[in-house]
Parts: C-alpha cells; sequence; structure tokens
C-alpha cells in the first residue's frame, strides 16, 4: 500500500482556494440549509432561463506569482520620465511612513463610507484633518471630506453658485487660463442644465451677465494675481465667486478667503499623492459659512455620544444626494477619502513649518529656471509666478519638446509657439540641469535664493495651527497616531461587511502590489502616449473583458465613480437622440425601486424623472411602465433599471421592460451595481440594455477606501459607442471627469481581479455569492421576515431583513444595527431601499465561519427583541438601546438590568479579539445642530472627557 495519494488540489488556484470563502465540504452543508441539491440546480432556481448566456467567459487563470510576472512585464512598457508638464497633476514624495501605513494598510483601504460613525471614529479623524487642513490653507472657514476631482469640484461649484447667488443671469464666466480639462468638463455639465458658459480673459469679466465666475490661481500658464477687485464687482453684482488653487501654492500666496472669495476648488494631489496617469486624487471644496449647508459631498463634523464624549460623525447626512432622489442638486456618492487621508497624513506628517520648506523649494527652483532661461536671452512669462512659467520658443517648439524628451523630461505644449514648465517637489538640481541643457544652456548660476511673488501676493497669515499638525514628527509617532486610528475601525480586514448592494468583497493583495509601482504610479495623465504603453496594453485588455462580460461593444474608462457613470451613461444617450434629431426625448422613466442616485443622474442631465410604481412582490409594475411608457411617447429619453432588482431578486420582465422601452424609441440603462449577481450568468447588453455603469469599486474589487476610491465605465452597445465622454482636454468633449481614463492606477485592480478569477472563477463567484445569500436567508427567513424573493422563492446575491414589525415593541432598525457592532460586525445596508429594513450582501469572499457568527449574532439579537416583546425588559433599558457597548461602560458602575457579560460580550463576538468601539451611540441631531467640521480645539476634548 502506497503512502503517495495523489491530490487534486491546487495551491495556486487564486479563485477557488484565495478569493472565494466557503470550501466544497462547506457549500455542500450550506446547499443543504438551502434546499438545493446543487449549486447549478439553485442557480437554476434563481436565475431566469430566458436571460442566461449560452457561452462561457472564455480565457483562462493566471496564478498570483503570473500575475505579478504579467504586471511587470507590462509596467516595463511604461516610460517613467520625469513630467514638468503641470496642468494640475505634480510630482510628490509620499512618505515612506505613509505609503506603508495608509496606502497600503487593509485596515485604511478596505474600509466602508463611515455612515456607521461608532465604528469609523479613526478615519473620520483623519477626514475633519483633511477638512481643517482645506479650511485653513484656503482661508474658507467650512470644507468638505473630498470630491472626485478638480475638474468635477470645478463643475460642482458652478452648479452650486447657480444654486444660492442673487443674480438672475444664466451664465457662469470661466477665466480662459483655467485648466483646459477644468473648462471641458464645465461645459459638459453646464449644457443641460441650461447654463451658458462665457470664457475670456479675466479682464473681460462683465459682473452683470453672469452669477458666477471661477478663476484659476494660479493660471495654468502660472500667473498670478490678487483677485480681490473682480470679485467685489462680482459682489456687487450678487454674483459669486470660486477659486480653482493649489494648496501648495497657498503655503506662500494669499489665500482665496483673504480676497473674498465664496467657494475655493482643487485637488490635493500634491499632498504625497502619486500622479497614477489620472488618479485617484482627492479634489477639495471650501466655502463660506453661509454657504455650507448648500454645498454637495459629505462633510465631518463633530458631536458627542451617549456618554457625552466627543464623537465624529456625517453631518448633515441629507446632503448624501440619493436620498433626495430626482429633487437632488448633485449626484455625488463616491468621494475621495483614502486619497484624503493620505493628504491630511502628508500635511501632518509635514507640518505647516514643512509644508512652507517645500513651497519655498519649489517656487525657488522655478525662479532659477526662469532666471537660467532670460539670461540666456529666452523670453519667458509671467514675471510673477509660484511654480509655472511658459517659454516662448517659436518655430523650435517640436525640437525642445522632444531635446527635453531626450533627457528624461516631458514639458507641456503650449499653442504653437510655447512650452510650459512647472516644477514640483521632485525637481532637485540634476533635474534642473538636464532640462537647462535641453535648451542648450551648460553653464548654469547659482541657484535663486530670491522669490518673484510680489509682497501683496505674500500669505501673512497663519495656517495649520491645530497641535495635530505639530505633534513630533519622529517616524515613531507617525506610525503610532496612524496605527491608533485605524485601531478605532471596523474595516474589512477585522470583520464581515455584510452592506447590501455595496458588494464589500475580497480586495487581493496581489491586486493591490502593482498600483504602488512607480512605472505605473508616476505617469502623467497627459504624458505623451507612447510613454504610457504598459496602460494602453492593460485598459485595452481589461475594455475587451468587460466587454465580453457585459455583452457590450465599446467602453469608456473615464467616469471616476458610480454616479459620474449613471451621468456619463445618461449623456451617451442624450447625445445620440440629439444626434438623431430627437431633441425632444426629454423623459427618464426610473422604477420606485431604483438607486437613489439615478433620478439625481437624470435631474443633473435635464431630463423629467417619472417614477415607475412596484408591484406588491418588489418587482417593477409592468402595467404601470407600459403606460408611462406610451404617455411618453416620443419624448422618451430612457430607462433606468437596477438588475438584478435593488429588492434583491431577478425579475422575469426585464426583457419586457426593455421591449417596452425600444418601442417607443427609448433606451435601456441598466445600472450595473448588481453585476456581483450577473458575471459569467447574464449579458446585459444582450438581454436589451444600451448601456450600462459597472461599480469596479464593488464587483471588480477596487476596495472602497473608506468612501472611495470609485471608477464607474461605461459600456455601450455599438450604436451609442460615437456618442462617449471625450479627451478633456479638449473644448465640447463631452468630458465629464479630468483625465482621459479616469482614475487610471485603479483599474490595474479590476484587471488582475480579472486575470487571477479567469472567466470560470469570476462566473464561480457569481455563483457563491448567490449560494451566500440563500444560505442566509435560509438560516435566518424564521426569524427575520425575508421581505422580497423571487418567483421561485430565491434571492439573488442579497436580501432584504424586514425588521419594522418590532418598531411596535419599541425596537428599531438603528437598535439592530448597533448592537451589531458589540458583535464585531458592520451593520447591513439601513432602511434602504425599504425604510426600517437591513439589506444584506455576504458576496461571495465571506467563508461559511464567518458568515455563521453573523448568523449566530443576529438570531441572539432576535433574542433580545423577544425579551422587550415579551414584557421581560423595557426597550429603553435593553442591551439594544444601550448599544453599542464600549470599555468605558464594561470598566464603570454597573446598574442595568442585563450582566455585563450579555451587554459586552454577546454571542459571535470574540472575547480574545474583541472590536471595542472607541464611542457609545452617536447623537446625530446634537451634531446637525452645533454643527463644527474642523478640528476642534484641544480644550473641547478635556470639556467632553469630563
Amino acid at each position: 500500500m502506497t503512502r503517495w495519494n495523489p491530490t487534486d488540489y491546487n495551491p495556486d488556484d487564486f479563485a477557488n482556494r484565495r478569493h472565494i470563502g466557503p470550501s466544497p465540504v462547506e457549500m455542500t452543508d450550506m446547499l443543504k440549509a438551502v434546499g438545493a441539491d446543487s449549486l447549478d440546480a439553485l442557480i437554476e432556481q434563481t436565475v431566469p432561463q430566458a436571460i442566461r448566456q449560452d457561452q462561457p467567459l472564455s480565457w483562462a487563470a493566471l496564478s498570483e506569482a503570473g500575475l505579478l510576472a504579467r504586471m511587470e512585464e507590462v509596467a516595463k512598457k511604461n516610460r517613467v520620465m520625469t513630467s514638468l508638464i503641470g496642468q494640475g497633476y505634480y510630482g510628490t514624495v509620499t512618505p515612506p511612513a505613509i505609503q506603508r501605513n495608509i496606502f497600503e494598510n487593509p485596515a485604511w483601504y478596505t474600509a466602508y463610507t463611515p455612515y456607521q460613525p461608532e465604528i469609523a471614529q479613526g478615519r473620520l479623524e483623519a477626514l475633519l484633518n483633511y477638512q481643517t487642513m482645506v479650511a485653513d490653507l484656503t482661508g474658507l472657514p467650512v470644507a468638505n471630506a473630498s470630491l472626485l476631482d478638480e475638474a468635477t469640484a470645478a463643475a460642482e461649484a458652478m452648479a452650486m453658485a447657480r444654486r444660492q447667488a442673487k443674480s438672475s443671469a444664466d451664465a457662469f464666466f470661466v477665466a480662459h487660463d483655467l485648466h483646459p480639462q477644468t473648462i471641458s468638463v464645465i461645459e459638459t455639465r453646464a449644457a443641460p442644465l441650461g447654463i451658458r458658459i462665457i470664457k475670456g480673459s479675466i479682464d473681460d469679466l462683465v459682473p452683470d451677465q453672469v452669477f458666477g465666475a471661477i478663476f484659476q490661481y494660479p493660471g495654468t500658464y502660472g500667473h498670478i494675481r490678487d483677485l480681490t477687485p473682480e470679485i467685489e464687482v462680482l459682489h456687487e453684482a450678487k454674483a459669486l465667486a470660486v477659486v480653482a488653487t493649489d494648496l501648495l501654492a497657498l503655503c506662500l500666496l494669499k489665500e482665496p478667503g483673504a480676497m473674498g472669495a465664496d467657494i475655493a476648488v482643487g485637488s490635493s494631489q500634491r499632498f504625497g499623492v502619486p500622479m497614477g496617469y489620472g488618479g485617484p486624487h482627492a479634489a477639495f471644496m471650501s466655502c463660506t459659512d453661509a454657504l455650507k449647508r448648500a454645498m454637495p459631498g459629505r462633510i465631518v463634523g463633530v458631536s458627542v455620544d451617549s456618554s457625552g464624549n466627543q464623537a465624529y460623525r456625517l453631518s448633515l447626512q441629507t446632503r448624501e444626494q440619493h436620498i433626495r432622489r430626482e429633487k437632488a442638486t448633485s449626484n455625488v456618492c463616491t468621494a475621495q477619502a483614502l486619497l484624503a487621508v493620505m493628504a491630511s497624513f502628508y500635511a501632518v506628517f509635514h507640518g505647516p513649518v514643512g509644508l512652507r520648506a517645500i513651497a519655498q523649494r519649489v517656487h525657488l527652483n522655478a525662479v532659477t529656471v526662469a532666471d537660467a532661461l532670460r539670461a540666456a536671452g529666452a523670453d519667458v512669462a509671467p514675471d510673477a509666478f509660484f511654480d509655472t512659467i511658459t517659454v516662448k520658443v517659436g518655430v523650435g517648439q517640436a525640437g525642445i519638446l522632444a531635446a527635453a524628451q531626450q533627457r528624461g523630461i516631458n514639458l507641456r505644449k503650449v499653442g504653437r509657439d510655447r512650452v510650459g514648465i512647472s516644477v514640483d517637489e521632485t525637481t532637485d538640481a540634476s533635474v534642473v540641469a538636464r532640462l537647462m541643457n535641453a535648451f542648450g544652456i551648460t553653464d548654469l548660476a547659482s541657484a535663486a535664493d530670491n522669490p518673484t511673488i510680489p509682497d501683496d501676493l505674500l500669505r501673512d497669515s497663519d495656517y495649520l495651527t491645530h497641535p495635530v499638525f505639530h505633534m513630533n514628527r519622529a517616524e515613531s509617532e507617525m506610525m503610532r497616531y496612524m496605527r491608533r486610528l485605524s485601531d478605532r475601525d471596523l474595516a474589512l480586514d477585522r470583520a464581515m461587511i455584510p452592506l447590501g448592494s455595496c458588494t464589500m468583497k475580497l480586495n487581493a493583495a496581489a491586486e493591490m502590489m502593482p498600483i504602488t509601482w512607480p512605472e505605473f504610479g508616476a505617469l502623467h495623465p497627459f504624458a505623451p502616449r507612447d510613454q504610457a504603453a504598459g496602460y494602453a496594453e492593460a485598459i485595452a485588455d481589461l475594455d475587451a473583458k468587460l466587454c465580453e462580460i457585459t455583452g457590450y461593444d465599446a467602453f469608456s474608462m473615464q467616469p471616476n465613480s458610480g454616479a459620474q457613470g449613471e451621468y456619463a451613461g445618461l449623456l451617451t444617450i442624450q447625445a445620440y437622440h440629439r444626434a438623431n434629431g430627437d431633441d425632444q426625448r426629454d423623459v427618464c422613466l426610473i422604477p420606485m425601486s431604483a438607486h437613489g442616485t439615478n433620478p439625481a443622474s437624470a435631474q443633473m442631465c435635464g431630463m423629467k424623472v417619472v417614477v415607475v410604481k412596484s408591484a406588491p412582490n418588489g418587482d417593477i409594475d409592468l402595467e404601470d411602465f407600459a403606460e408611462k411608457a406610451a404617455t411618453a411617447g416620443d419624448k422618451l429619453a430612457a430607462v433606468m433599471i437596477t438588475y438584478p432588482s435593488t429588492h434583491g431578486v431577478f425579475e422575469d420582465t426585464v426583457r419586457d421592460v426593455c421591449k417596452i422601452t425600444h418601442d417607443h424609441g427609448g433606451q435601456v440603462y441598466i445600472d450595473g451595481a448588481n453585476m456581483n449577481a450577473l458575471v459569467g450568468l447574464v449579458k446585459p447588453g444582450e438581454i436589451g440594455g444600451d448601456v450600462s455603469h459597472l461599480n469596479l469599486h464593488k464587483t471588480f474589487a477596487i476596495p472602497h477606501g473608506g468612501g472611495g476610491p470609485g471608477m464607474g465605465p461605461i459600456g455601450v452597445k455599438a450604436h451609442l459607442a460615437p456618442h462617449l465622454p471625450g479627451d478633456p482636454r479638449e473644448d465640447d468633449s463631452g468630458a465629464v471627469s479630468a483625465a482621459p481614463f479616469g482614475s487610471a492606477s485603479i483599474l490595474l485592480i479590476s484587471w488582475a481581479y480579472c486575470l487571477m478569477m479567469g472567466g470560470e472563477g469570476l462566473t464561480q463567484a457569481t455563483r457563491v455569492a448567490i449560494l451566500n445569500a440563500n444560505y442566509i436567508a435560509s438560516r435566518l427567513g424564521g426569524a427575520y421576515p425575508i421581505l422580497f424573493m423571487g418567483n421561485r422563492g430565491r434571492v439573488a446575491h442579497e436580501c432584504i431583513l424586514d425588521t419594522r414589525p418590532f418598531a411596535e415593541h419599541g425596537v428599531t432598525v438603528d437598535d439592530i444595527a448597533k448592537r451589531l457592532i458589540d458583535n464585531g460586525f458592520h451593520a447591513p445596508t439601513m432602511s434602504w431601499p425599504v425604510a426600517g429594513t437591513l439589506m444584506v450582501e455576504p458576496t461571495e469572499s465571506e467563508t461559511k465561519a464567518e458568515i455563521d457568527r453573523f448568523i449566530t449574532a443576529l438570531l441572539a439579537i432576535r433574542d433580545e427583541i423577544t425579551e422587550v416583546a415579551e414584557g421581560r425588559i423595557a426597550a429603553e433599558d435593553s442591551p439594544l438601546r444601550h448599544a453599542p457597548h464600549t470599555v468605558e461602560d464594561l470598566v464603570a458602575e454597573w446598574d442595568r438590568p442585563y450582566s455585563r457579560e450579555q451587554g459586552c460580550f454577546p454571542a459571535g463576538s470574540f472575547r480574545v479579539d474583541k472590536y471595542w468601539p472607541p464611542v457609545g451611540r452617536v447623537d446625530n441631531a446634537y451634531g446637525d445642530r452645533n454643527l463644527i467640521c474642523t478640528c476642534p480645539p484641544l480644550d473641547s476634548y478635556a470639556e467632553a472627557a469630563e
């Protein structure tokens, strides 16, 4: 008898051994609980056969080692040059402590948006630091916790100015020296809103003609000027002033707030965030106190918890525009939290003295370059600048650009006879020498030591005065501060995050590694295309795979969030209708069950939203839909549906909805938020969809980063392809974000995911996601009503637990969500799409043990609800109402009618590795009444502690 027992176990099988949680044996046990004979049988019972794709996804999987070898091969095809192109993107140095402890740390990059503040105090503090940094540097009292990029932030500012200005004008002034990509995105946003854009020199501004104006400071070609006079005349005309600015420049230059600006926007990229061929980077917006309640995006504020201790939370949460649906003023959803956190730590790391020193060095290097060129007889402009100059080179432009490239430097082509030079933090003497050599200058004078910034433009106010920006910057102290903040949070590296519709799945380490490589991180988005051959190959292959997955014919990778994808998809539909002479098509049908950003996006596109009813089982009411489509007639532009539905079921009528829409000349937009239930099984482009966005930060494994980054590329059928967004550097391009491929560097994560999973692995992931959801529904169905089930009694990849019946006993959905924290879990999605419910999505990545722990926790909570319902304990005295329990509760005097054991160590919680929330239940109403959104002074911490 031989001891050699052959095994079919493949340790390099990433999909089945690393990404998918349950083992084959565990799946067998789960299928028994579900009541299905096999996984194939469960899928047959869940996904309508009429919509199933008939061909499997085609490509084979790579191992982790194979993937990294492929990535290295592709990375080498990119040529990393010293890019002095500027235009809003700059070389920067990411401190290694921040790269290792934030950017590469799953405690930070796997966290979810901080809607549950008790388990997000660390990232909320880091974002509050970000807001304080932005508010201080711009000189405006209120800042938000980040937007998508500078161009979209400028477009948001334009819309905000229109809503808030007292002027009745319909035009917005755009200074000609704004970055070209910003102008392009502003024009895209303005058109469907009926805003007229007036472009011109600042000196040509006619205030009475506009409701607002935007200026670049410093300008895209380097010019700096005091904008106080222009802002004053705008205010006299009841118009608002927006300043697009640069945080590093503001360490030396007079701040926009001191000039009277109403709104400031920009990018924090050069605060330690790699260029990444376009992103992701955190944009910022700050404003006057009078405008704070009109500002889009998220604002972190300061409140108190149930014990009166200071606690952070997202303030004014109704600004989350999906709640307001078609009454939304923006569709902002994804922020750039991870990148904002990086930028905030960069400011903490360097402090105001360090930032000023970096800014001074950058400026003096720019002066050194300008002086050397002028000494050689060159025509250099402007006279006053921060880091950017242009040089008139006449017909020698192409030669200078080529000579610089031969020396490893990219310069900016400006017009036909100039080149632009923007120095940055990474510019040193060797870069300056190579640059001068490209101009034929070999004898360099000594480095400049006299600034060219006029005295009246030098900043005279302090900034970053809060103690957090003055801590001891020894790396030991910084490392511990970052660790303390991450320890306050509950991220995917600690526990399952079962958020319905948000797909918090594994973000594998091998997928994340390449984005930190300089071959991908150090590329400027406007570098010559031949220097980005690696990116081109990766994006083209990802494009092809997504086309195969979805059944669409073309993709645009430009939208840098899911909401941006919705917006871009609807704009593409509009452009198609206009090209066909159907300008009258402006009605968008949206079911009640659709994602809230859907009506917000339609509103931003100037469409009229008509809401379609839901049938009692949660499906689209087909009769109501047909009636409203017929009423719209030749005005029907589009229908927006989510499939499987937001109620978590596969609707049998999806082909009927698509046919009715097409019969009336409309286009079908299928929201890709729930693609985790479709990949490998159903192609939206084959069941009637004309366009879909894909949330790569959900289905395709880009991590959520505590509230961003995200990517929302759109796939379209061939007839829509000519109308996709164009190059953002060009006018009338239809661009929706600042860079041609959006946040290009994180596309690598989704590409890596597809490569390691292979077509078969992706399909198995979908099947197991459906199994895990049905397992939860089967195990919990007796304790919590499952609100919607498909016609065959199955849910898709998520299920809705109906907790509304418990309200009659005084137990709220909030009580259950907060009690889950005691069990060591993030709550499921609360009160959406149905108020008072919990939507649960386990994903395919969770193991059976973790899912069982979650089920155990919810069953124990159900027992506590029963105790309340039977009158054994009052709701207000129960552990449900006191949740979450902190260490402070554990050690304090105990006078509650339940034991410490029950309160602090409920079923499902770990004992040794228990997660302890740093604060008790946060008082939302107090936070909104007392809006504080910059770092409070230290004495307030002491007061809260007392």
